[in-house]
Order: structure tokens, then sequence, then C-alpha cells
């Protein structure tokens, strides 16, 4: 029998911290999630994860239908067997992957229509069906599918998205044991308020926003997650999905905002973006050929206790693979201990003082 528990603990303005607690594995809030698409965060082993404090991760349920198909996750024993990890698994549906040309043959109110980019076939998918796969590959916080539209959309197609996922999203909480529900509405305020209201009358163990980080203007994506932080309920997780950038993050966690996930942290790092205490840096540049520093003297993660600028400048120019293992440790890391440190000025009631010195410093750098 599947468990789900969220526990607040601490609020410091709408700022919060609490505990998930998903059939026997906990993870405290904020709480960051490394990407997972395909059952693997690009470049690092789940022993990686595990080192540097990751205690939740996020797959996505259309990837691993088409590789490496539901039948394989089952015969080894679920994902957690699979992937080697024991840490709580969120599942997504696969809607974000609608706003992409060439992925979706049709969609109406019953279900999906997935082109497989491997080999062409067509797969339906209804709300009912996303679940039971989700729940057959043994995750442990099953999203609902939705549909996300791209930005910019006319209010038309907001609308019908908006309507398209509450009639989805009925249908996934009556096949989900532990399920979070997804509000579209794109940037309208009245469409947003009111997907984030028809989402909670639903019901569901977490609350999340979507269609957002998706190229719309920061000022419209902060006012859509205010609306979040005040409609979902208080005693229920917040998710903010595909949110990753540092200073995002804290706004988010100001706003009420519990969970979040992004490919942000490490796809950087794999493009010689690295995150520091005084904004990022390119470690391909000249500058770095004989800096014998850590990427962050501030930082303690498993790369800067034992690696230096320049030998990863080295190993990147030389195209020798380990430098971007290397540095998505680091840049996972940082927004671990960024959400550690939120936490920690949350309870002690200094989060706006963090928030503030942290960003300064960050955009200055």
């Amino acid at each position: 029998m599947s468990e789900f528990d969220f526990t607040l603990e601490t609020t410091a303005g709408r700022a919060r911290t609490g505990k998930i607690t998903v059939n026997g594995r906990e993870a405290k809030t904020p709480l960051f999630m490394p990407v997972a698409t395909k059952a693997g965060v690009k470049t690092l082993t789940s022993e990686d994860l595990c080192s540097i404090g990751v205690e939740a991760l996020i797959t996505n349920v259309y990837h691993l239908m088409m590789r490496p198909g539901v039948e394989t996750i089952e015969g080894a024993g679920g994902l957690h067997d699979f992937m080697n990890w024991d840490g709580i698994i969120f599942t997504d549906s696969g809607g974000f992957q609608m706003i992409r040309e060439g992925f979706t043959s049709s969609l109406d109110s019953d279900k999906v229509k997935f082109k497989s980019v491997l080999d062409g076939e067509v797969y339906e998918l209804t709300p009912e069906k996303n679940i039971e796969i989700q729940e057959r590959i043994d995750t442990d916080v099953a999203m609902c599918l939705d549909h996300c539209p791209p930005y910019p959309a006319e209010r038309e197609e907001l609308v019908e998205s908006l309507e398209r996922t509450s009639s989805w999203a009925k249908g996934c909480r009556d096949a989900g044991s532990i399920v979070f529900g997804i509000s579209q509405g794109g940037t309208d305020l009245e469409l947003r308020e009111k997907s984030c209201r028809q989402i909670k009358d639903i019901g569901f163990e977490g609350y999340a926003l979507g269609g957002l980080s998706i190229g719309e203007p920061v000022e419209d994506m902060y006012r859509m997650t205010s609306i979040g932080g005040k409609i979902f309920p208080d005693d229920k997780p917040r998710y903010f999905m595909g949110l990753g950038s540092p200073v995002d993050l804290l706004e988010a966690v100001d706003k009420g905002m519990d969970v979040f996930d992004s490919a942000y942290p490490t796809r950087n790092a794999r493009h010689r973006s690295i995150f520091t205490a005084e904004g990022t840096i390119r470690i391909d540049k000249n500058d770095y050929k004989n800096d014998h520093t850590p990427l962050d003297p501030s930082c303690d993660c498993p790369t800067c206790e034992n690696y230096t600028k320049a030998y990863i400048r080295h190993l990147c120019k030389s195209d020798e693979l380990a430098w971007m293992r290397l540095t998505s440790i680091h840049n996972l890391y940082f927004i671990l201990k960024l959400m550690k440190k939120s936490r920690e000025s949350i309870k002690k009631g200094e989060f706006k003082d963090f928030k503030k010195s942290f960003i300064q410093k960050y955009e200055d750098g």
C-alpha cells in the first residue's frame, strides 16, 4: 500500500520548510530534484547523486515508454532497482513534450497520441493509462497528464489547454494513489487562477505549476508563482516544474513553492558554465589555465575538495570527458546547498536577508 505524507515545519513569510515522506523515503523541502529523464542524470551515477545529498529525482514516462520500455523496467523490479536508486522518484507524464513540434499526432479531451522519435510508432495515452504506466514502473509520485501550451500562445489555446488539463486531472486522480495535479493557464492571470483552483478542488497529494519557465518574461513567471503560493493548500507540497536557476529558485521559495526540478544545473555544467557564490564562470577561459584553486573556494563539494580550475580546464580542452562529471557534480551540489541554506534561514526567520545577500553577491559577481 502506497503511503504519502507532507509535514509543514516552519514558515517565514510565505517561504516554508517541510518534509515529504513517501513509501518510507524522506526528502526535506525546499527540495531540488535533478532530472533523470531517461532514468539517468547525464554524466552521473546514482552513487554520485547519493554522495552529494540528492534525496529525490524525476524521470519521464514518455521517454521511458520509448526506451527501454515498461516491460524491461518491470522485469528489473521497478525504477528503484533498475536505477539502483533508493531515494524518492517522481515521474513526469510527458505532457511537456506536447509543445515540441513533431511529437504529438493528436489531442482530444480523452487522450493524446505521441509519435515516437525513435521509430515513428504512434502511442496512445489516456490519463488512466498514463497513471497505470507510472505505477507499473513503481514510481513514488506520479504527475498528472497535462497539456502544456508553448509560449507565447493565444488565449484560445490557453483556455483549451486549461480545460483539457483539468479533464485529464480527474481521470488521473481516479486512477492513482499518489498523484500531483498540475495547473496550466500560461501567464494569463485569470486563467492561471482558474486552473489552480480547479486542480485544488479535485484534490491531490501535491500541486504543481506547469507551463512556466519556458521563455516568458521573468516578471510574469514570478506573478504566476505567487498565484500558486496563495491558492494551493498550505498543508500540501507546492511544486514549480522546470525551474533551476539559483536566483529564480530563491524567488520561488519566497513565494511559497516547495519542490523544484530542472536540467539547468547539469546542462550548464556540460556547457562549461559553472555556478559560484559570486556568479557563473566559464571554465574553458584562458584565465583559468594556471588557476590552481577550486571552482568555488567557498564550496566543499567533492569536485572542489579534490580538483582545481586549471585541471578541469585542461580536461575540458583535452576532450577528456571526466570534466563533465566533475562540473555536473559541482553545479548540482551548489543548488542542493542553496536549498539547505534556504531551509536553515527560514527556520531562523532570516530568509529575506539570506535571499537578498545571495542574489546581490551572485549577480554582482
